[in-house]
């Protein structure tokens, strides 16, 4: 049977060519050979009028028709990934869109690595048989060519595809390459013009987004083009900025100025120029400002040109002041860091630890300021971050300042900051620690300490929320929530006339006591356990259990230090322990030891001292989490959430509920 073209356009383009003659036209039961002439005048005749998308669509329709093949398609490689990314496919009559195809173990992959035509008649699924595409098309044969970019690396292919054999005679083969070096040629076209469209949209967001005003003028400062920015800084809109002169913009000493640097980058022949001593702008409302300025000429279309960067010298003093602010508190964060190993959460299940963090529930959300008062070392630090992860402020800064350790003649600047010169030393400004916690937490930790003649002004931020750095006559204003520490008795330091009674009743707002270790009965054993598991993994050592006889001697003592007391004595045994063995014998002598008693579960949290397992104290654990979520109704963050009840961050409720096996009944 004879090969039949489909598309009498084809057939008609081809018998134009021949012109009749008997040489141009061969048929036979596989193929039809025509003169290359007659393909490439179709080809011609499809994409005339097209370019781009349009042609290259155009070009595999035309191809797969005047090659009467099911499928032709021009792709782009794609080597990071070692993909083909379609451009243009067109199969069995219908353009294929978003086709990608990965060249391992493909035809395709010859193509593209040998950098050569590949021709496959027939059979070509078993050949490639872990090509699944080509069972999905049911391909018979193929035939790839690929195209290269100028520097010799393959930019994409051209491929046919059918569903019987066909041969690539060397007429068809010729017109093949030539579709296919018209294909890499519009590709690389549309690439090189993607280039500059790219570029062009780079520099004009380059130009629009500069912070600094930038415009472009002729060789008689008329203003051609001027950015954001510079209509910006001039109060002026783009459509008037370009009707005026640059001259017309600067004061009379500044507009020759400008004249003066052009003239000497046209004698001396440099591009660039920075303008000494900057340049003095007017605005619309006829208000100066000095500016930094650098000009440069160039030349468009045989034209001369300059252009002129203004930069405002406020906005660079306001940005380097903040720079400034930014590093203080980066510095304080990172001296916080060496101070603090880690900040733990509140732990333990007595009803006087129970009735702190009920108080913190209370007071969390309000602005209210807070007065904790306790013993050294019970933990009233934790207490105050407990207060302001519980609060709206949580995602901004927690500020801590230790009273006692600050000079009496440095507190003021401490607290509020100072301005450069402000006193001898002074050679940077500084930022005080008010204006770092605005937004959020400061902690005045020792509070009692503070010097009389400071304790005035901090009684005005309490109330006003405003001060002035020293060495300045500008009022700041500052949103922060106070909470302060003491170990003393203030109302003892009222009397004795160490500390103002107007002040103190605006930090006595709402006291929160923090009991003793010696008060919270079986906490202890609930806080060395977490210490001990806390150190253990510190100092990368295997895990260590309390032993009887550490529980006996945490019970016996009396614990003048409180819980930092506690922490440093398990942080001692856990360095000196042993074959995995830990002891307290020679880091804490026995005291007042107690008879044993039974072991009743009533006596937990009542003060009553317990030798506990370690299984005993995680049912411990498990009991106080279960009533603390019953309370919250089962709400794990939040301020009514069992976080808040039990003083620690929701991320760690939800890990130790995980590990406990605890969950919500359904």
């Amino acid at each position: 049977m004879i090969g039949v073209i489909d598309k009498s356009i084809f057939t008609n383009a081809i018998y134009d060519c021949l012109e009749g003659t008997s040489e141009g036209l061969t048929m036979s039961t596989t193929s039809v050979q025509v003169r290359p002439e007659a393909l490439i005048r179709y080809l011609a005749e499809g994409t005339a009028s097209q370019t781009g998308q349009e042609f290259l669509q155009a070009l595999v329709r035309s191809a797969a028709q005047a090659m009467n093949v099911a499928g032709v398609w021009v792709t782009e490689y794609l080597p990071e990934r070692k993909v083909l990314r379609s451009l243009a496919f067109w199969m069995n009559g219908e353009f294929i869109q978003d086709y990608e195809y990965r060249i391992e173990s493909t035809p395709c992959e010859l193509v593209v690595e040998q950098k050569r035509l590949v021709h496959i008649p027939e059979r070509i699924i078993e050949l490639f048989p872990d090509d699944a595409d080509l069972v999905t098309h049911n391909a018979v044969s193929y035939a790839g060519v690929p195209f290269l970019r100028p520097d010799g690396t393959v930019l994409g292919h051209l491929s046919a595809l059918d569903t019987k054999s066909f041969e690539l005679y060397p007429e068809l083969e010729s017109a093949f390459r030539i579709f296919a070096a018209r294909a890499g040629a519009e590709v690389n076209r549309l690439r090189a013009e993607s280039g500059v469209r790219e570029s062009e949209q780079r520099f004009s967001r380059l130009f629009e987004s500069a912070m600094d005003a930038i415009f472009e003028m002729d060789d008689e400062f008329r203003l051609q083009r001027a950015n954001g920015s510079a209509a910006t800084l001039f109060a002026l809109s783009d459509h008037t900025l370009t009707k005026r002169k640059m001259t017309d913009l600067l004061t009379a000493a500044s507009a020759e100025k400008l004249r003066l640097v052009a003239e000497r980058l046209d004698s001396a022949g440099h591009p660039f120029a920075w303008v000494a001593g900057g340049l003095d702008a007017v605005r619309s409302d006829g208000s100066t400002f000095a500016a930094e300025a650098s000009v440069s000429r160039f030349h468009v279309n045989g034209e001369r040109r300059f252009s002129l960067i203004l930069r405002n010298v406020q906005d660079q003093l306001a940005a380097e002041n903040r720079l400034h602010e930014l590093q203080e508190e980066a510095a304080y964060l990172h001296s916080e860091i060496r101070e603090h190993r880690y900040v733990g959460e509140i732990v333990g299940t007595s009803l006087a630890i129970h009735e702190v963090m009920t108080s913190v529930a209370q007071v969390a959300t309000t602005p209210a300021t807070v007065l904790i008062t306790g013993e050294t070392g019970t933990g009233k630090e934790l207490v105050a971050r407990a207060i302001h992860q519980a609060s709206h402020r949580t995602a901004k800064s927690f500020i801590r300042v230790n009273c006692a350790a600050i000079p009496a003649a440095l507190c003021e600047s401490e607290f509020f900051g100072h301005e450069r010169g402000a006193f001898t030393g002074a050679a940077t400004r500084r930022t005080g620690r008010f204006e770092l916690a605005h937004g959020g937490t400061i902690f005045l930790d020792e509070v009692a300490e503070l010097p009389l003649e400071l304790q005035p002004k901090l009684l005005r931020v309490l109330q006003e929320g405003e001060f002035e750095p020293v060495g300045s006559s500008q009022t700041r204003k500052v949103d922060v929530r106070v909470i302060a520490a003491t170990n003393r008795d203030l109302s003892a330091e009222v009397a004795a006339g160490r500390f103002r009674e107007d002040l103190y009743y605006r930090l006595h707002v709402f006291p929160i006591s923090v009991p003793p270790l010696r008060e919270r009965g079986g906490d202890v054993e609930l806080l060395a356990q977490n210490f001990l598991e806390r150190n253990c993994k510190r100092m990368g050592k295997a895990p260590l259990e309390l032993t009887s006889d550490c529980l006996r001697r945490l019970r016996s003592y009396h614990w003048p230090g409180n819980v930092r007391e506690l922490e440093n004595v398990i942080e001692r045994a856990v360095i000196i322990a042993r074959e995995n063995h830990l002891s307290l014998r020679d880091v804490l002598p026995l005291h007042n030891i107690p008879q044993p008693v039974e072991r009743r579960s009533s006596d937990a949290g009542a003060g009553v001292p317990v030798a506990r397992t370690k299984s005993e104290l995680r049912e411990i654990e498990r009991e106080t989490l279960l009533r603390a979520l019953q309370e919250a109704k089962w709400k794990v963050a939040g301020t009514q959430g069992a976080a808040v009840r039990l003083g620690i961050p929701p991320s760690t409720l939800t890990s130790r509920m995980k590990a406990l096996r605890i969950e919500r009944p359904r």
